[in-house]
């Protein structure tokens, strides 16, 4: 959208976690602030004196943000107003910061348990689970010896039970919640 523009590409007006969207991993998006589509929260930043992210503005939480959880796009819409709070409540740089460290977690999942069809699974997984439990996973995968004599198609399938073991656990639903 002409005249808005972004300096963080991890954490976007809106709340979503660009930095693990399959559309920005795969390089189909530039990110909040870069030229794509027209989005109707950055016309509302720039009418609104360009604000960073929607927890600046004075009439935050809208109308918009009523129903904007319910469905996803290519990335999960679920915490964006969580994470819109957890950002304002600890900081951008620290959010930035854990995001990142989400991020490296998804790159290694990608390029070690990813058979062609994980992308979305492993990018939601990540989105919605706490970073502590994405920590544990990652120590279990490491510790996990046997893990190397198993073939890669039930490496992948060890480390999807045990994202999705956590996720039953909390009650999380690891697919994207498409409108009917």
């Amino acid at each position: 959208m002409k005249g808005f523009k972004r300096e963080n590409q991890l954490l976007s007006l809106c709340g979503l976690n660009c930095g693990l969207c399959p559309m920005f991993l795969g390089n189909h998006c530039g990110g909040c602030g870069n030229g794509n589509q027209s989005c109707k929260i950055a016309r509302c930043s720039i009418e609104h004196g360009g604000i960073e992210y929607c927890f600046e503005c004075s009439e935050y939480p809208c109308e918009t943000y009523q129903h904007i959880d319910e469905f996803d796009s290519f990335i999960t819409h679920r915490r964006q107003k969580s994470d819109l709070e957890k950002a304002q409540a600890i900081g951008i740089e620290q959010y930035n910061l854990e995001q990142k460290e989400k991020m490296d977690i998804l790159a290694y999942l990608l390029s070690h348990y990813n058979d062609g069809r994980r992308k979305n699974f492993y990018c939601v997984a990540v989105n919605l689970l706490e970073l502590s439990e994405l920590r544990e996973v990652m120590k279990q995968i490491k510790e996990k010896k046997e893990l190397s004599s198993l073939s890669s198609k039930e490496q992948i399938l060890y480390v999807v039970d045990m994202l999705q073991e956590i996720a039953d656990a909390r009650n999380i639903k690891l697919k994207l919640n498409k409108k009917k």
